[in-house]
C-alpha cells in the first residue's frame, strides 16, 4: 500500500500509511504562506479493503467550516469523480472508502490539470474566431494565456472572463470549459448573437504556478492573487500585472471573476456595493443578471451569499472591487461550492465539473439578457 502525491497539482503529507484502516495524513502549506486546504493524491494496493484515511491538521486549514457538511471526491480514472464517506470531528477529517481498484485518487474538488489546461486552450484556439495571446510568464516560468474572441469592431461590448485565481477552486476552470464549450458552438444562436455584440476576453487560469503547486489559495511566491489588483507587482504577482495591463488596453463592460467558496453550500454572485463610488445603473444591471441566471439555472440563488458593503467600505485590492472602480464597469465575482448545493441537492456528486460547466453554459443565456443595456 502506498500513498503519493507527487503529480501536477498533487497535495498531501505521510504520517503514517501501514494499516489501511488507521492510515494518517496531513495538507502541506501553500508556498511561504499559512494557507492550506486543497488535497490530492493517489492510494495504491488497497483494492477491496476498508481504508480510513484521516487529515490531522484540517482543523487548521484556511476555512475550517469548509469541512462541515463535506464529502471527499474520489475517483479511478480522473474523469469521473463521486463523493465518498467523509467526517469532521476534533479538528481531523476522516475519509473512509473501499477501493474498488488498485489506484484511487482523492482531491477536495474535481482536479483540473495544467495539462487539461492546455487541451482546452489549444482546442478553443483552433477556432478561426479565436486569437490566442500569452501576455507574459508567471513566477515558475508559464505562460499566461489569454484567449480573444471575436472582433473589436466599432461598438461591440468588451466582455472579461477570469477564472481560478485561488488555483484550489478547481470549479472555476471547468466552469470555464463550459462557457467556452457553448460560446465557440456555431450551431448555438444565442452564442453566434452574442459573439455579433460583443468581444470576450478569456484567462482560464490565472495562478497556473499555484496550480500545478497544489495551493489552495496563493501564487508561487504566497501571493493571494485577489488581494493585489489596486498595485499590482511584477515581481511577485505578474499574473494579476500582465491581465489588469490587457485590461487597461481594450477596457471592459462587464467582467466575471469565477471562484468556488469552501463554506456556503450555494452559488452566488458578489458585487460592488462597497466602492468609493457604486454606479446605480450598473449595479441594477448585476442584479438582472443575476435574477436571469436564477431563471436559467436552479442551481443558481440570490438568497444566501456575502453581506453587502456599504459604499466606501470595500476592500479595493480585490479585483471586483477594483475592476469596478477602475472601468466604471459591471463586475461581478461568481463562487460555487466545494460541497452540493443546498437548494438543488444531487448527493451522489454533489456539486460537480458537469454542473459547473452547465452554469457555465447558462452564464450566456444571462449575459444575452443585458447585453444591450451595457
Amino acid at each position: 500500500m502506498k500513498i503519493s502525491s507527487n503529480f501536477d497539482a498533487g497535495n498531501i503529507e505521510v504520517i503514517e500509511a501501514v494499516n489501511p484502516g488507521n492510515i494518517r495524513l496531513c495538507i502541506a502549506k501553500d508556498n511561504k504562506s499559512d494557507f492550506y486546504q486543497w488535497f490530492y493524491f493517489r492510494l495504491t494496493g488497497a483494492k477491496g479493503q476498508l481504508c480510513a484515511m484521516t487529515i490531522e491538521n484540517a482543523g487548521g486549514a484556511a476555512y475550517a467550516r469548509g469541512w462541515e457538511g463535506y464529502q471527499a471526491c474520489a475517483s479511478y480514472d480522473r474523469e469521473e469523480w463521486v463523493r465518498v464517506s467523509t467526517t469532521y470531528h476534533d479538528g481531523e477529517i476522516t475519509i473512509q472508502h473501499i477501493p474498488e481498484s488498485d489506484s484511487v485518487y482523492y482531491a477536495y474538488f474535481a482536479p483540473y490539470s495544467m495539462e487539461r489546461h492546455h487541451s482546452l486552450v489549444s482546442q478553443a484556439a483552433e477556432d478561426e474566431r479565436v486569437s490566442l495571446h500569452v501576455i507574459g510568464e508567471t513566477l515558475d516560468g508559464q505562460d499566461m494565456d489569454l484567449l480573444t474572441i471575436g472582433d473589436m469592431a466599432v461598438g461591440k461590448k468588451v466582455i472579461w472572463v477570469i477564472a481560478r485565481q485561488h488555483p484550489g477552486e478547481t470549479m472555476a476552470e471547468w466552469f470555464v470549459e463550459g462557457f467556452l464549450e457553448r460560446l465557440l458552438d456555431e450551431e448555438d444562436a444565442l452564442s453566434r448573437s452574442l459573439l455579433e455584440k460583443a468581444v470576450f476576453y478569456v484567462v482560464p487560469n490565472m495562478n497556473p504556478d499555484g496550480s500545478r503547486r497544489g495551493h489552495l489559495r496563493t501564487n508561487a511566491k504566497g501571493a493571494n492573487l485577489n488581494r493585489e489588483w489596486e498595485n499590482p507587482n511584477v515581481a511577485t504577482c505578474p499574473e494579476v500585472f500582465y491581465v489588469r495591463g490587457k485590461m487597461d488596453e481594450t477596457g471592459i463592460d462587464l467582467v466575471l471573476d469565477v471562484h468556488g467558496d469552501e463554506a456556503l453550500p450555494y452559488n452566488f454572485i458578489a458585487c460592488f456595493e462597497g466602492i468609493p463610488d457604486p454606479d446605480e445603473a450598473k449595479l441594477d444591471l448585476a442584479y438582472e443578471y443575476q435574477r436571469q441566471l436564477m431563471q436559467y439555472n436552479p442551481d443558481f440563488q440570490m438568497e444566501y451569499g456575502y453581506p453587502k458593503d456599504t459604499p466606501g467600505t470595500a476592500n479595493m485590492t480585490v479585483g471586483t472591487h477594483q475592476l469596478a472602480h477602475r472601468f466604471q464597469a459591471v463586475a461581478m465575482t461568481l463562487e460555487m461550492p466545494f460541497k452540493d448545493t443546498a437548494n438543488c441537492p444531487r448527493p451522489e456528486t454533489c456539486w460537480s465539473p458537469r454542473r459547473c460547466r452547465k452554469l457555465g453554459h447558462s452564464n450566456l443565456d444571462a449575459l444575452a439578457a443585458i447585453i444591450d443595456r451595457l
